[in-house]
């Protein structure tokens, strides 16, 4: 069994921004969701447990790896997928692979050769490995990032933003992916998107300005929520209104129709509808109470 502790990890940048806040987190194996939006902090913390950057204060241990004080041995772990992958050279997707697998070092010819086509066979670019990777369309250059985050059999996998900007087929795809992966070895998967989140994560953490303001699985968490979640179709030049009136979470157009949905105990008013929440109704519910609490 694979363990990431962090504890009490705060990084502030130069110009004074706090990116993370005191974060603990306790992450094994399998896929763990960091939901958060683009701001929330995700990238920063992603980019201090890659060791690309040193926290202000605080500790991060991944098994027996000092991550702040010994980022060779932690980038030997280490599988990452940044939200920018960078510009790609016009080299076949078979000719690069190989040589981001000597990079990280797999000198032995045979076995770079044997993984470098399984991973290619993996993520199902096999076909167009004699392709160079930057005519790929964004399914496939994020298809081609995830085989190079697996090269050398890493414990760490770390995916930053995978699914923006793909479609849905490339999505699913991509996800399914993931969720092969992630059966032996920690996942953890940084998104602003719930559904990658609800479909693949059985332990999730919610970020927001730095901080973990939620941590659970997302079933347990969406029932904490039972029962309060209420939803009614209103004119879209009433919002302002219901707004003062109520706790509304959200608001999203229907068919047409504006739909807000509103976090109450009790039923709101006449024309409220009681729905079962899901993990959207819990991220929106959460922020909405972190944003009451800091106003």
């Amino acid at each position: 069994m694979n363990t990431l502790l962090i504890n009490d990890l705060t990084k502030t940048y130069s110009n004074g921004v706090k990116a993370l806040d005191g974060i603990n987190l306790k992450i094994t194996n399998g896929m763990f969701g960091l939901l958060g939006a683009n701001g929330a902090g995700k990238s920063s913390l992603m980019r201090t447990i890659s060791s690309l950057q040193e926290p202000s204060s605080g500790s991060i241990t991944f098994n027996d790896i000092d991550v702040i004080k010994q980022p060779h041995e932690i980038r030997k772990e280490l599988g990452y997928l940044p939200q920018e992958f960078g510009v790609y050279p016009k080299i076949s997707a078979e000719k690069l692979l190989n040589h981001l697998a000597v990079l990280k070092g797999i000198v032995d010819n045979k076995k770079r050769k044997e993984q470098v086509t399984a991973l290619l066979q993996q993520v199902n670019l096999y076909q167009h490995r004699k392709k160079a990777v930057y005519t790929f369309s964004g399914g496939m250059r994020q298809r081609f990032g995830i085989a190079q985050a697996l090269l050398a059999n890493p414990k760490l996998i770390i995916v930053d933003e995978p699914t923006a900007g793909l479609d849905p087929e490339e999505s699913n795809r991509f996800l399914n992916l993931l969720s092969e992966i992630g059966e032996n070895v920690i996942v953890i998967l940084s998104t602003h998107i719930v559904e990658d989140v609800r479909d693949l994560c059985p332990k999730m953490a919610i970020l927001s300005n730095g901080k973990i303001i939620s941590e659970g699985s997302p079933k347990e968490l969406v029932a904490t929520i039972e029962g309060k979640i209420w939803t009614k179709i209103i004119p879209k030049k009433d919002i302002a209104i219901y707004k003062k009136s109520f706790d509304v979470i959200s608001t999203k157009l229907v068919a047409g129709e504006t739909q807000i949905r509103v976090l109450s105990a009790i039923k709101p008013e006449i024309g409220f509808e009681l729905i079962v929440p899901n993990l959207e109704d819990f991220y929106f519910a959460t922020l909405f109470n972190q944003a009451t609490k800091t106003v």
